[in-house]
């Protein structure tokens, strides 16, 4: 007759602590996609047309920490001081000709579009250059709610938001979301209505985990 030895009670404790600790690592991992996921799955799939009007980034991108940002003042803000909200950038020079004022209304009415979604989401200039803003321009950009404006090199704004092929920077909006991630590449002059409708799937996508205001 063969006798079998007990299992030894410390090593069957060591084993269920293992399988806790990879179960509760699946599930952070999880709860940190499913934003992204319920993105895609909102443009892909419950989309009848099965198309975004701009071209949604696969995979996201972050916001480099390590970005030096800075105001009009030249004081240092934080990279992560952008995240909380969704961001509708655009990046043009400081001297800022007629096109780029051009994105700027643009980018102030496709807000106002999105009716009583519009407090989800901010406006963001980055200005790749030292290039002194006109006064009459930095008023008008202060007047309701204002646009963040912000410096960076244009090195390590490249290093993060790219152009379509044959294209720069200024000739796009990027859409960043509430994590500092950049979701969304459009032009610069867009279809109002079809970008609204891209920027409003978005915000219902991720309605359970972004708020107002910053």
């Amino acid at each position: 007759m063969t006798v079998h030895s007990q299992p030894d009670p410390r090593l069957l404790e060591a084993q269920q602590r293992t399988a806790s600790g990879r179960l509760r690592m699946l599930l952070v991992v999880a709860a940190c996609a499913a934003p992204v996921l319920a993105s895609y799955f909102t443009f892909y799939v419950l989309k009848p047309s099965g198309q975004a009007y701009g071209e949604l980034i696969t995979p996201p991108v972050e916001i480099p920490a390590l970005l030096n940002l800075r105001d009009l003042a030249g004081q240092p803000v934080t990279a992560a001081s952008l995240k909380g909200q969704w961001l509708l950038t655009v990046v043009q020079d400081g001297a800022c000709d007629d096109a780029c004022e051009k994105q700027l209304y643009v980018q102030r009415q496709l807000r106002q579009m999105l009716g009583k979604e519009r407090d989800k989401v901010d406006k963001l200039w980055l200005i790749p250059d030292d290039q002194p803003l006109r006064p009459a321009l930095q008023k008008a950009l202060t007047e309701g709610v204002p646009v963040t404006i912000l410096r960076a090199s244009r090195a390590e704004i490249e290093a993060w938001l790219k152009p379509a092929a044959g294209q720069s920077l200024r000739d796009h909006f990027f859409l960043i979301d509430p994590r500092g991630l950049w979701m969304l590449r459009a032009p610069a002059l867009p279809d109002p209505v079809k970008l609204k409708g891209d920027l409003s799937r978005l915000l219902k996508a991720n309605q359970s985990w972004d708020e107002p205001g910053r």
